[in-house]
Order: structure tokens, then C-alpha cells, then sequence
């Protein structure tokens, strides 16, 4: 019997719903969705919750800021483990587009890293890691630090108790709005630079959107970004409020610090 604390829990309890809720018929999106769920969703999130306990035993104030700061650093943390799982998702998927004698035929994500090594090197698997880890870190800041703001400011104004479902949920849609606001100037410039044919910096991107567009490129796409990250948002903090529940639930019903799972 192995004893494990919450952030060890949830990162087995994350596994085993990613390993279980994947796709048998479809071995290639399978291993992809397994893989990214298990580093980048696991990373951030165990990472987060880890460093939140270690802040709250030194007694230092978790404030928005410190929030932010944490999530960040989890997200960012979480995108450099699931890098090369981005690279394979993105590989297979081009791949389905090229005429037929231009196809590496990937069978799955292993088959794909093994040949991305074999004709690329290791390097490869470094292509987008900083900009990806850093708009994983702002969107895992948005997200995560946000929700737990808002929650705590209802919980203090209201006197709602921290477990009610009403309050997940009006947390988690207001960390969304936040997530999607602040992340989609960054999704406009990735997207600029990722379909351009020519080399640019990101501040001459900015510079040019500004000139055709005027300030209104910032909340370009902002619609159909909420439609995909709202619900997702959502649905991850709310499930991540009833795996703690049962966490608490079990540990009161073990009377340790640590559940034996």
C-alpha cells in the first residue's frame, strides 16, 4: 500500500480518467490524448495544487498575485513535459493533409517521435517550446489563479460555502471569460506568425495588426475562443473541486494526512 498526498492523488486519479476516456478505435489520437492529458494536464495542475499547499505552510498570503505567479510557473513547467506530445499531435495531423507520396504514414505518437528523431534529431522536439510554454503559462495563470480569486472573493462577500456547486461554477465561468480575454491577443499573433511565409518578430506582428486592424485584432476570434476554452474551463475546475471533496472526504474517513490509494 503506497501512501500519496493531493497532488500525487490527483496526478494518478488524472492518469487513470485520461487512459480510460481515450478513443480504442483510434489508436493514433489515443496515445496523443493519453500522453498530453497525463504530462502537460497532470504537470500544471498537481504542480499548482503542490506549490499552493507549500505557500500556505510557509504562511505566506496567497494573494491574486502569488496565485498568478504559481499557476504560471505550473503551466509553464507543464508545457515543456508535453512539448513533444504538441509536435507528434500537430505531425499527424498535417500529415492526413499531404498528398499521398509526401505522407510519413505515422502509426501513433511513438512511431512518430522515433521517426521526427531519426530524420530531424533531437532538436525537433524543441520547435515552438518557449512561445507554447509561455501562453500555457498565461493561459494556466488565467485559469487556475483566476477561478481561485474569484472563489475565495464570492466565498468572503457572500458567506456561500466554499463546497456549493453554484459556486464552481460561477467561479470557473468567470475564470473563462478571464482565460479568453487575456489569452486570445496571444492566439491572433501565434497564429500571424505560424502562417506567415516570411520570418517576423512579434513585436513587428503586433505593429502591423495595429496599423490594418486598429486596436479591435485583440479580441479577434474572441467568440468561437470562448465557445472551445469556455466549456473546457469549466468543466476541468469544476471536476477538480469534486476530485478535493472526495480527496477530503476520504482522508477524514482514513483520519491520516495522507490517503492510501
Amino acid at each position: 500500500m503506497t501512501k500519496y498526498s493531493y497532488s500525487e492523488a490527483f496526478g494518478r486519479f488524472h492518469e487513470t480518467v485520461s487512459v480510460h476516456l481515450t478513443v480504442p478505435s483510434l489508436p493514433s489520437i489515443q496515445a496523443i490524448l493519453t500522453h498530453s492529458a497525463v504530462t502537460y494536464g497532470s504537470v500544471r495542475i498537481g504542480l499548482y495544487e503542490t506549490l499552493k499547499e507549500q505557500t500556505k505552510a510557509n504562511n505566506i498570503p496567497t494573494s491574486p498575485l502569488v496565485l498568478g505567479l504559481l499557476a504560471g510557473i505550473s503551466g509553464f513547467t507543464g508545457a515543456i513535459f508535453g512539448n513533444s506530445s504538441d509536435i507528434g499531435n500537430i505531425r499527424m495531423q498535417n500529415d492526413n493533409s499531404l498528398p499521398a507520396h509526401l505522407r510519413r504514414n505515422y502509426r501513433h505518437i511513438f512511431d512518430a517521435w522515433r521517426k521526427i528523431k531519426r530524420q530531424e534529431g533531437w532538436k525537433a522536439f524543441g520547435q515552438g517550446l518557449w512561445p507554447n510554454a509561455f501562453r500555457c503559462g498565461m493561459m494556466t495563470s488565467c485559469q487556475l489563479a483566476s477561478y481561485d480569486s474569484f472563489r475565495d472573493l464570492m466565498v468572503a462577500t457572500t458567506g456561500i460555502h466554499d463546497d456549493n456547486p453554484g459556486l464552481h461554477l460561477s467561479a470557473s465561468f468567470l475564470a473563462a471569460l478571464v482565460a479568453t480575454t487575456l489569452c486570445s491577443p496571444i492566439d491572433v499573433i501565434k497564429t500571424q506568425l505560424m502562417g506567415s511565409s516570411t520570418k517576423q518578430g512579434i513585436l513587428h506582428v503586433m505593429k502591423d495588426l495595429t496599423t490594418t486592424e486598429g486596436i479591435r485584432w485583440v479580441f479577434r476570434g474572441w467568440t468561437p475562443g470562448f465557445v472551445r476554452l469556455g466549456p473546457q474551463t469549466m468543466a476541468t475546475l469544476i471536476l477538480l473541486e469534486q476530485h478535493k471533496r472526495l480527496y477530503r472526504d476520504l482522508k477524514e474517513k482514513t483520519g491520516t494526512q495522507k490517503i492510501v490509494l
